[in-house]
């Protein structure tokens, strides 16, 4: 009877994993690259709606400053900054899913890009796009 230890490095060798941690079947590559491209598709429609509506909005208040006092000219450069600022986070978000995918047809999806740990499923499923397991980023953020 063949120990677990033995039983798993067989498995290991016959699914083709690699040195880096577990690689994933076809199937499950395949669902995690139409999730990723799905949430990419949505983000960049929001984003491209969201630079529609802020330049219709930034038209609206040029064309509508007449009589303006350095308050209200303020309180526009306020929104306009925080319009620009979203739109910044969504375009990063837009980046971060392109490398996801990148990765995952590079075949490093899933593994951390510091140690070449496996990432934890559940942080994968809270952020897909990450590229550092949870101890990685934990070092990251301290510095």
């Amino acid at each position: 009877m063949a120990k677990p230890a033995d039983t798993s490095t067989a498995t290991k060798s016959v699914a083709g994993k690699t040195a880096r941690g577990s690689a994933r079947s076809a199937s499950d590559t395949e669902k995690i690259r139409t999730a990723l491209s799905e949430r990419l598709e949505e983000l960049r429609g929001e984003y491209d709606q969201m630079i529609t509506d802020s330049n219709e909005m930034q038209r609206e208040r040029l064309t509508d400053s007449a009589g303006d006092d350095q308050a209200d000219t303020g309180t526009k450069t306020f929104e306009r900054e925080q319009e620009i600022s979203l739109a910044n986070n969504l375009l990063e978000r837009v980046t971060q899913l392109e490398r996801a995918l990148e990765r995952v047809d590079e075949g490093g999806y899933g593994h951390c890009e510091k140690c070449g740990n496996a990432i934890p499923v559940e942080r994968l499923a809270a952020f897909p796009s990450a590229t550092l397991c949870v101890t990685c980023k934990q070092l990251e953020e301290r510095r």
